[in-house]
């Protein structure tokens, strides 16, 4: 698996876990919801991404 799947993989586990957890435990979960939605409107922007550069030091390849 490369890093642009894996990085895809982990934005949509994230983005459906924070809507659970908002809807089950505490709205403010949602507030996480919205931060991975903005880290990937920058990334398109930027060509940057954190989670790209956590995941290439953990040894998935490019």
């Amino acid at each position: 698996m490369n890093v642009e799947r894996s990085l895809r993989l982990i934005a949509g586990a994230f983005v459906l876990l924070s809507l659970a957890l908002g809807y089950w435990v505490n709205p403010y979960w949602f507030l996480f919801t919205a931060f991975v939605g903005l880290n990937l409107l920058q990334s398109g922007f930027t060509n940057w991404c954190p989670m790209m550069a956590i995941l290439r030091k953990a040894g998935v390849k490019a």
